[in-house]
């Protein structure tokens, strides 16, 4: 049975980078997310919130730097990497799991949404902003 670490790891580089079809592996279905201002809930959560990052960035990756177990908790430094309309982006952040019977069933994470809108840029961003704004907005309400 993989530790609770491997667990978080496994969630943050795969389904978070968008293989959802392994979110089963990792999550439980009561799953309750909370990512800086926004909140999410079970497996048609997660699904949401990978969406939006797939739809910025076709070639999406995580990679897990660092991590620190105590318990049932596992704190994860990661780093997000793609390429949005010819730019590449690197983004980091944290997320703290907490796991239950070998499942993730609550996360924290927190990134610097403002450093992704700088490495972006003003013209990308506003495209963003007018091209995803219904999914922004479904977003916005599950939050």
């Amino acid at each position: 049975m993989p530790t609770n670490a491997e667990q978080a790891r496994g969630a943050i580089e795969n389904v978070c980078a968008g293989k959802l079809d392994r979110l089963g592996q990792f999550y439980d279905r009561h799953f309750h997310d909370h990512v800086n201002t926004m909140e999410f809930h079970g497996h048609e959560g997660i699904q949401k919130s990978v969406s939006l990052y797939r739809r910025l960035f076709s070639d999406l990756s995580f990679v897990v730097d660092q991590q620190v177990s105590e318990g049932d908790l596992v704190c994860s430094r990661w780093t997000l990497r793609g390429t949005n309309r010819g730019r590449a982006v690197r983004l980091s952040g944290i997320t703290i799991s907490r796991l239950e019977d070998g499942r993730i069933v609550e996360d924290w994470g927190s990134t610097d949404s403002v450093e992704l809108l700088r490495q972006l840029g003003a013209w990308r961003s506003l495209l963003v902003i007018v091209t995803e704004w219904r999914l922004l907005l479904e977003l916005a309400r599950a939050s």
